[in-house]
C-alpha cells in the first residue's frame, strides 16, 4: 500500500525517524510540487470516473477550445 502524508514541517523529522524504524516501511520524501501534481492527477481521475458514472457533465474538446 502507498500513502501520501501531509506533515507539519516542525514535526517532519520526528515522523520520518519514527517511520525509518519500521523495517516494513519504505520512506521516500517528495517535493511539494510533486505532491501537488499527484493531488491534481487524483482529482482528474476522480472527475473522469464521475463522468463515466453519469454523475458529472463533461464538455467536448471543441467547447473547451472555443472558450479559449
Amino acid at each position: 500500500m502507498k500513502a501520501v502524508l501531509d506533515i507539519k514541517d516542525s514535526k517532519a523529522p520526528f515522523v520520518m525517524e519514527l517511520l525509518d524504524n519500521f523495517s516494513f516501511v519504505k520512506v521516500q520524501p517528495i517535493t511539494n510540487e510533486k505532491a501537488l501534481l499527484l493531488r491534481e492527477i487524483r482529482e482528474a481521475v476522480d472527475t473522469v470516473n464521475l463522468v463515466k458514472k453519469g454523475k458529472f457533465q463533461a464538455r467536448s474538446a471543441k467547447e473547451l477550445l472555443n472558450e479559449i
